[in-house]
């Protein structure tokens, strides 16, 4: 069963148990597990070579963690003598890339609370708030970013807004904005978000084809962008399933 791993032993188990567990974390295709439970040692290198060692590049934000939270100590301090919108930014940027989305909002309160000129800000406040599943609070900070700039983030502002507009119920809303989006942005995430945008609003052969265009993405992208987006590929593919059985 476990192949030519016998003539490594231990080090073909231990090979196949790193194997396993990346792949029950990250989740690629899904003949890689056959791959590495049948191939043994081998089929598990090859896994390694192939998967795991590429997405050590997506661990660069482990590494810079640690400076975060030494610059975040920094900024704590200096805003104690200096409360100034530039450094309530940064330290709020700082909380959201370490994923503290409470603190992350309340470092863009203060920074708007000193200057509400910046959209920018206000697109940061409202993705922590997303993050936070608070929609209520996250769409008057996307209306104010779409409305001073339709293209801000390449679209991404818009198709963010419309997704929470689909999401609270708004669905003429969210499909006004959903149809100039998507006529721009093909981002794995704005391709998901329209396909549940339609079978929410119980447009099933639509929200088939879009999720399909979504699994089709995959195949044009390349390696990197691939594993950086699979996420809204394993969302897409769970939905393409979900729609086929009902």
């Amino acid at each position: 069963m476990f192949g030519l791993s016998y003539l490594y032993y231990p080090w073909g188990f231990i090979v196949q148990i790193l194997a396993i567990v990346h792949f029950v974390r990250r989740r690629p295709e899904n003949y890689w597990f056959y791959i590495i439970f049948f191939g043994g040692f081998l089929g598990a290198s090859v896994y390694i070579l192939a998967e795991v060692l590429p997405d050590m590049t997506l661990l660069r934000g482990v590494w810079q963690g640690f400076g975060r939270r030494s610059r975040i100590q920094t900024l704590e301090t200096q805003i104690l003598d200096n409360p100034s919108a530039a450094n309530y930014e940064e330290l709020g940027e700082l909380y959201k890339d370490q994923r503290q989305y409470e603190k992350a909002r309340e470092a863009f309160n203060h920074a708007i609370a000193a200057r509400s000129d910046s959209i920018y800000t206000f697109y940061s406040r409202a993705q922590s708030s997303l993050r936070m599943n608070d929609l209520a609070e996250a769409i008057p900070d996307l209306e104010r970013v779409v409305a001073g700039d339709r293209k801000f983030d390449y679209y991404r502002a818009a198709g963010l807004l419309a997704d929470a507009y689909a999401r609270t119920g708004q669905l003429e809303r969210a499909e006004q904005l959903f149809a100039e989006v998507t006529q721009i942005s093909t981002t794995p995430e704005t391709l998901y978000n329209y396909a549940s945008f339609l079978k929410t609003a119980n447009r099933r052969e639509e929200a088939r084809e879009w999720a399909q265009k979504l699994l089709a993405k995959k195949r044009t992208l390349p390696r990197y962008m691939q594993r950086r987006e699979r996420a809204w590929f394993r969302k897409g593919k769970a939905l393409v399933k979900e729609l086929a059985t009902r």
